[in-house]
Order: structure tokens, then C-alpha cells, then sequence
């Protein structure tokens, strides 16, 4: 029995070694691209631990147009890649017709559900991150006026905004928030020319804090915030460390998590398709404290937002997402 027991280790871990060997990962890449300091840049950071800790190189592409989504997803696919990272919801038609044209292949999402069978879906909580930083803005706004500047008009960034709003008037119930969103085509994620417009138009207005959730545009939002000697709000990776002084806080998505742990579990072989929803409980949301911004965090601060973080998770408090229904009561 125990030669059987050892017979049969050593047969887990050659398969297991071969799994490894196997192995051939893939990322493609959004526009704005892999350096783009948020959205991108998290996914970068995972794949790149993945691949420092194990030595499993990773093939990737870089889109920088629309038209690029579907032809670069299959032709990883085609190359034999697996599994295959599609970063943002922008990908999901291109991920959903190469899922249908090579079963055997395992892809991962973030940001989209695509409902396949050989499909992982990674999607977060955006909302309930969004309403810790919406309190932090309100709490540290003099003027009482908050601004939220999104990227391409879309109910995932709205989604943002809605649960902003929500945490601004949970922590000030008479603070007036400002939104503006940059535009309606992918084009809107890479203008930070226009994102700093709108902020100083913004400013203009009184606000003194600015959440963005735009991609590359929040450059010009956080440059904008910079001159005008007001504070800024990061999102997606932590931006605290782009303006010491003027960043406030960020609202940070795990998305290198989400795409170092399909790498992972491929290489162990535990990756499974369906939905993972990521949001405080998880560790897939949250606002970021460092050394960068702590001088801006007062403990009042601090512990107001870290108790509603509890009763969130808690499910004391339920913050409205808005793409439940297209709504946003907290903006009427």
C-alpha cells in the first residue's frame, strides 16, 4: 500500500510538472496599453509576478484599435495559447465568438461576464469601492462640492459615479457632486486633454476633489488637479504615488490578482470557468493608504471609512449598483 501511495505521488507530480511544462499563457492587452499606470498596467503587474515566480514566459498584444479585439484574441487561440487573458469589458464579443471556435481553449475576462463554458469571468464590485472614496472626497472637500470625471459613457462607469455619489452624501448629506464623462467612444479612455478640461471646469464650479474613472484620460484630471492646487482621486491600480500631495486616496480593483490567480490555478490545474464577483468581502475592491497620501488621511478620516467598509461587508450598508437597473437614486 504505502509503495502504491508513493508510486501514485509521484505520478500527480509528473502530471503536475507537465501541466507546468505545458503551459502557454496569453494576456491581451486594451488600448491605453500594458504601461497605461490603471486598468492595464494592474493585469501587467499579475502576469508579470506569475512569471517571475514560476519562469512560464506569457505571449501578449497590445490592441490600439477597435478592430485589432477579435483578431488578436483568436489568433492567440490559434497559436495554441491557453489559458488566454482578455483584459476589459470591450473584449467580450471577441472572447465570446473565439470561446465558440476553439473549445479547448481556456479563456479568462476581466471586466465582462461571457457566459461559456470554457469562459472565466472575473467582474467586481466597483460600486462599493467607489463609496469608500466618495466619502473620503466628501469628508476632505472644504467647498462642500465634490467632481466625478468618467471615462466612455458607459453603466460600468457609471457604476463608479453612482456608487461616488453615494458615499460622498452617506459622509455629507448636503455635498453637491459634479459628473462629467469624456465621451462616447473608446477614444474617451485616452484624451487626458479633455479630462483635464473637464476638471478645471469642474474646479471652476468649486469642487476641490476629483474621482477618475477614465483610463489614460485620468493623466490629465490628476495634472489638472495638480495645478490647481486641489486633490485627486486615483482608480483601478494605485495612483497615490503620481502626485504625492494631491492624490488623496485611489480606488483599487485587484485585476492583478484576478489574472495572476488564472495563471495559477491553470498551472495547477484548478482553474474553472463561470463568475467571479470580487467586491470588499473578497478583497477585490478597496482604497488605497500609504506613505504617499497618509499626510492627507486624517484618523477621523480613517476610521469613518473603515467602519462603513465593515458594515458593508457586513451587509449593514448596501450601496445601489447601478447597473442592476440603469439608476442611481442617490443622484436625485
Amino acid at each position: 500500500m504505502k509503495f502504491q501511495l508513493l508510486a501514485l505521488s509521484a505520478a500527480v507530480a509528473i502530471s503536475a510538472s507537465a501541466t507546468a511544462a505545458d503551459l502557454k499563457p496569453a494576456v491581451v492587452f486594451d488600448m491605453g496599453g500594458k504601461f497605461d499606470k490603471s486598468f492595464n498596467e494592474g493585469v501587467y503587474n499579475g502576469v508579470e509576478r506569475f512569471k517571475k515566480e514560476t519562469g512560464i514566459k506569457y505571449k501578449e498584444f497590445e490592441v490600439t484599435n477597435p478592430a485589432q479585439r477579435e483578431q488578436a484574441v483568436r489568433k492567440m487561440a490559434q497559436r495554441k495559447a491557453d489559458p488566454v487573458i482578455s483584459v476589459g469589458f470591450a473584449q467580450a464579443s471577441a472572447v465570446e465568438k473565439a470561446s465558440k471556435s476553439f473549445p479547448d481553449t481556456r479563456f479568462t475576462i476581466i471586466d465582462m461576464v461571457v457566459d461559456q463554458p470554457n469562459v472565466q469571468s472575473v467582474v467586481f464590485k466597483e460600486q462599493e469601492g467607489s463609496f469608500l472614496v466618495g466619502m473620503l472626497a466628501a469628508l476632505k472637500s472644504e467647498s462642500k462640492v465634490v467632481s466625478f470625471v468618467g471615462g466612455m459613457d458607459i453603466p460600468l462607469i457609471r457604476r463608479f459615479n453612482c456608487g461616488y455619489v453615494q458615499g460622498a452624501k452617506y459622509a455629507v448629506s448636503n455635498v453637491e457632486v459634479i459628473s462629467n464623462m469624456t465621451g462616447t467612444t473608446p477614444s474617451a479612455w485616452n484624451d487626458p486633454g479633455k479630462g483635464g478640461e473637464l476638471a478645471k471646469s469642474q474646479f471652476d464650479r468649486s469642487s476641490d476633489v476629483v474621482f477618475a474613472a477614465a483610463g489614460a484620460t485620468g493623466a490629465g484630471v490628476y495634472q489638472a488637479a495638480k495645478d490647481a492646487g486641489k486633490f485627486a482621486i486615483g482608480v483601478d491600480s494605485n495612483q497615490n504615488h503620481l502626485h504625492p500631495g494631491t492624490m488623496l486616496t485611489s480606488m483599487t480593483k485587484q485585476v492583478d490578482i484576478a489574472a495572476y490567480n488564472s495563471f495559477k490555478a491553470a498551472q495547477e490545474g484548478t482553474w474553472e470557468p463561470g463568475i467571479n464577483v470580487l467586491g470588499l468581502a473578497e478583497g477585490g475592491v478597496d482604497w488605497a493608504l500609504d506613505e504617499h497620501n497618509k499626510d492627507l488621511i486624517t484618523p477621523e478620516m480613517k476610521a469613518a471609512v473603515e467602519q462603513a467598509k465593515a458594515d458593508i461587508i457586513a451587509g449593514k450598508i448596501v450601496v445601489h449598483d447601478y447597473m442592476a437597473d440603469n439608476s442611481c437614486p442617490a443622484m436625485n
